[in-house]
C-alpha cells in the first residue's frame, strides 16, 4: 500500500518513502530525524530537496506542525542533518 504524506514547505503529495519524517516524541518531547514506527507523536514530511529544508525552518512552518517552539540551535543541528539527507540541490 502506498502511503502518500504532503511536504510541510511546498505541500506537495508524495509517496511518504520519498519524504524525510520527523517526529516529535510524545513522552520527552524530543526530535527525530527519520523516525520509525516505534515513536510516536506529531510529525511532519518535507522533501529531500534543500529548497523545503530551507523554506520549513525559516518560515517556522515545521515548528508550527509539530507544535513545539525550535531554538536557533536546535534548527541547525535539525538543518545540518536534514542537509546530509538532500537529494535534490538548487
Amino acid at each position: 500500500m502506498k502511503r502518500e504524506r504532503k511536504c510541510v514547505s511546498c505541500n506537495e503529495i508524495k509517496n511518504a518513502q520519498e519524504m524525510i519524517k520527523i517526529t516529535k516524541d510524545f513522552k520527552t518531547n524530543e526530535i527525530i530525524i527519520n523516525a520509525n514506527n516505534f515513536h510516536f507523536g506529531r510529525s511532519a514530511y518535507i522533501c529531500k530537496n534543500e529548497n523545503c529544508i530551507k523554506t520549513a525552518l525559516k518560515k517556522d512552518k515545521l515548528s508550527k506542525n509539530l507544535k513545539k517552539y525550535l531554538t536557533e540551535e536546535e534548527k541547525e543541528n535539525i538543518n545540518a542533518v536534514l542537509n546530509r539527507m538532500v537529494v535534490v540541490k538548487h
